[in-house]
């Protein structure tokens, strides 16, 4: 037993430590790039081993940033395409994602494969087919010409049909002995119960939207309909290579995707765990 038990805490040991490393190898990018936003211009920047703490602590370099480009318009941008972002793959893939998980009809198997057969086509390859679509729309340029090929994805499909087969089949059994129509039970059964799937889904949109960069780079002409992604990397032209800029530019665009996971992150644990329960 006391074997056991110390094969145990050696096996925990292990893995504690390789979860650590991996951690601190992910985080070091986030705390140099932190770093060097908070750096004073006559401060060195590359240097073995690189330094993390600052010797001249200043918040000059946003004061620049924010004074020298529109980042409220940005801003205001990226909120825009981000709420239209996270509310369309909610709402559609949800529609979706109901019949797929709770209804029996024939060739339903065959649709939720072809559905995820899309995943395997690289999405540039689908790039040129929507731009010329786009452009017979007339949607080219538009903010409009952003969101509509985002609304809805097969793998946001897929985490809302694994989330919807976690439901037992006696809840919404019941619903129907009570008289609830197929509305009904997915507004008032089905979305209430997927929460932490949604709050999930809604996180991986949100960030998806939120650093979108390709997309609207092809997509937008105009300067004042840019988001902060496509109006921060006008950073490289305008300040040449100052890395101290362009490091706080960056800090800012993460701001928001830092609040909105910390505000979810116990759903999006949840959503994460719910999904892996059937397949």
């Amino acid at each position: 037993m006391k074997r056991w038990n110390k094969r145990k805490v050696i096996s925990n040991t292990f893995s504690y430590v390789v979860m650590i490393l991996i951690a601190f190898a992910m985080i070091m990018p986030f705390l140099w790039t932190l770093s060097t936003s908070l750096k004073g211009q006559n401060e060195a920047i590359y240097t073995m081993p690189p330094s993390f703490i600052p010797e001249q602590w200043t918040l000059e370099n946003y004061a620049t940033v924010w004074n020298s480009l529109p980042i409220p318009v940005y801003f205001w941008n990226s909120i825009i395409l981000s709420f239209f972002g996270v509310a369309l793959p909610l709402i559609l893939a949800s529609l979706a994602a109901f019949p797929l998980a709770r209804m029996q009809f024939k060739g339903r198997q065959v649709i939720f494969l072809l559905i995820m057969a899309t995943m395997m086509i690289p999405a540039e390859v689908t790039m040129i087919p929507i731009y010329l679509i786009l452009n017979e729309m007339n949607l080219l340029g538009t903010l409009t010409g952003v969101i509509v090929p985002g609304a809805v994805s097969a793998y946001s499909i897929f985490l809302m049909r694994q989330g919807m087969l976690a439901i037992p089949k006696e809840i919404e059994e019941s619903a129907v002995i009570d008289g609830a129509g197929v509305w009904r039970i997915w507004q008032n059964i089905m979305m209430p119960m997927v929460k932490p799937t949604l709050a999930t889904l809604g996180i991986l949109s949100f960030i998806g939207a939120w650093n979108n960069f390709l997309w609207p780079f092809l997509v937008l002409d105009d300067s004042s309909k840019y988001p902060l992604t496509v109006g921060l990397y006008k950073l490289k032209g305008t300040f040449v290579s100052n890395t101290r800029l362009v490091a706080a530019g960056s800090m800012i665009s993460l701001i928001p995707i830092a609040i909105v996971f910390i505000s979810f992150q116990k759903y999006f644990i949840k959503g994460v765990n719910a999904g892996a329960v059937k397949g």
